[in-house]
């Protein structure tokens, strides 16, 4: 029977090493040392969460979280490249490289007065660092198949909640009352939908029917804090079908506010938001690098552009100018939501700014932008617009050409391609003035 709603349970069924698929093989070495080294100083030692819950599905788990019964400065104390950090929740970081193995002290709920425990008034946990058994910390977890304990001593998974039988049923189930846990951490509506989308999981109908009276609470999160989560939605693979979760729960929206009001008006816009999404989730497939910039910019596209345009009717100014002043604007609004960094936000400017000048293709100005710092991600963001039908193909063919011409064959090009789509314009011819009239 499924423990989710009985915090009151403390019995776990302990799953024998032969009777589960999860391999110290598919552990980092990094994770086990830590594992091991806490469990011979006498400390209890679990690999919990996506760590296990990942091996189980064999998903080549990347991420090792560890759970202990020694509190932080107890763990710091047993490990030289140790940090502790955080204010909302102590954890310990322990660092081999670029390898960090983050582990957290047993949890227990706030039941007393003088507990290191603070909410706000929508009742989201601000702080928590009441420490407690391994009893007790599970019902502090989020879903069923993020409490499965994996211990170190003898490899056997300790679960409290069916979280087991929820993995094989690739089920979403939240532990305890979803109105309640939502509430003290409104973010787990994020994590809801990236783990049903990266783990072709169906989100439990308890958990979905909360969410949707509660899809307001995003607002009280921290916007930078939003932005990490924008992160880990968008750019792990799975982007699209995170974006149709988002929308189906009402949540893109909350996260994007002018982006969603375009996206329900303006299908071209909609598709040219999907070609990226997908673009994005095939870059990712193909370990090839990605950027928050592109898809912020292919988000605010819309708004910017049409905020570009009314900028312009009021003023005189170019199309780039009136799209840097608009993407100026756009952003600013955006932070309200979202916490955009300026090493993100200001090469998304440039991006967007240089749309216009690939539609001129002739002399040396339009030479010169191969030569911008910012054209690789601006010619994507053009390619990907012509992919969308947004922009006529020719155009794109010839950027595409250009680029693997040599420099004798590109002074050619541009000085005598004709814009695509468009006649070329005769010379006029100045009347040379005689020296009676000068």
């Amino acid at each position: 029977m499924n423990n989710s709603g009985n915090p009151g349970s403390t019995t776990p069924r302990v799953i024998a090493r032969a009777a589960h698929n999860v391999s110290r093989d598919e552990i980092s070495k990094s994770a086990l040392k830590v594992l091991y080294r806490l469990h011979k100083a006498g400390y209890q030692a679990f690999l919990v969460g996506g760590g296990v819950r990942d091996a189980m599905l064999e998903l080549h788990p990347k991420d090792f979280d560890i759970a202990t019964n020694a509190t932080p400065e107890e763990v710091r104390a047993l490990f030289g490249n140790c940090r502790l950090i955080g204010r909302r929740f102590r954890l310990a970081h322990v660092r081999f490289g670029r390898e960090i193995i983050e582990v957290a002290t047993f949890r227990a709920a706030a039941n007393h007065a003088d507990d290191d425990s603070e909410h706000d008034h929508a009742g989201r946990i601000i702080r928590d660092n009441v420490y407690g058994t391994i009893d007790e910390d599970v019902w502090r977890r989020d879903f069923t198949c993020n409490a499965l304990y994996y211990n170190i001593a003898d490899f056997s998974i300790w679960d409290y909640v069916d979280g087991f039988e929820d993995v094989k049923r690739r089920r979403l189930v939240m532990i305890g009352d979803p109105a309640q846990r939502l509430r003290e951490d409104p973010v787990r509506m994020l994590r809801a939908v990236r783990f049903a989308a990266k783990l072709n999981f169906t989100i439990d109908a308890s958990v979905v029917d909360a969410m949707r009276g509660l899809t307001g609470l995003l607002a009280n999160v921290p916007a930078a804090r939003l932005f990490d989560e924008f992160q880990k939605l968008f750019q792990s693979g799975f982007a699209e079908r995170t974006f149709d979760l988002l929308r189906e729960h009402r949540l893109f929206g909350e996260l994007f506010p002018a982006t969603e009001q375009e996206l329900s008006q303006d299908e071209n816009f909609m598709s040219f938001v999907r070609a990226a999404l997908q673009n994005t989730d095939r870059r990712v497939s193909e370990d090839k690098s990605v950027t928050p910039m592109f898809l912020l910019g292919v988000f605010l596209w819309v708004p910017i552009k049409k905020l570009a345009a009314s900028k312009r009717s009021e003023e005189k100014m170019s199309e780039s100018q009136s799209l840097a002043l608009a993407s100026f604007d756009i952003v600013a609004q955006q932070q309200r939501r979202i916490s955009l960094p300026r090493r993100f936000t200001i090469p998304m400017r440039e991006m967007l700014a240089l749309q216009p000048r690939f539609a001129f293709v002739r002399g040396r100005r339009a030479m010169n932008l191969l030569e911008h710092r910012r054209f690789r991600a601006a010619y994507d963001f053009m390619l990907l617009q012509s992919e969308a039908g947004h922009i006529d193909a020719e155009l794109a063919r010839f950027w595409t050409d250009v680029q693997n011409q040599s420099t004798s064959e590109r002074e050619v090009s541009f000085q005598m391609q004709a814009q695509p789509g468009k006649k070329r314009r005769p010379r006029r011819r100045r009347r040379r003035q005689s020296s009676q009239e000068s």
